[in-house]
């Protein structure tokens, strides 16, 4: 069973960037498509970026397209989210998540495996 952590959340300005990472335990985590997400207050859990489990395919939400890269490294057992050119509006929780097959996935019922999630603040 996989278990994921994530870190690297923050406070920082609009237009700074961050570097989110999710260190995943567990001998399978280099077999998993990676997804992160985030939440905001009142509003529900959306999808941001998905990587395959090799890391040649990637797909973001258009919300983050051109700001975002998601990548791995698996034989460190991680995943980054690097976040440029932020918004207010990218204040949320993000959570990694783990999806148990072979496609990328883009709904929060396509993972298999939940962070606890990191708390992103951008202030404007």
């Amino acid at each position: 069973q996989v278990q994921l952590v994530e870190s690297g959340g923050g406070l920082v300005q609009a237009g700074g960037s961050l570097r989110l990472s999710c260190a995943a335990s567990g001998r399978t985590f280099s077999s998993y498509p990676m997804g992160w997400f985030r939440q905001a207050p009142g509003k529900e859990r959306e999808f941001v970026a998905a990587i395959t489990w090799s890391g040649g395919n990637t797909y973001y939400a258009d919300s983050v397209k051109g700001r975002c890269t998601i990548s791995r490294d698996n034989a460190k057992r991680t995943v980054y989210l690097q976040l440029n050119s932020l918004k207010p509006e990218d204040t949320a929780v993000y959570y990694c998540a783990a999806r148990r097959g072979v496609r990328l996935g883009v709904r929060v019922d396509e993972y298999d495996v939940w962070g606890q999630g990191t708390q992103v603040t951008v202030s404007s």
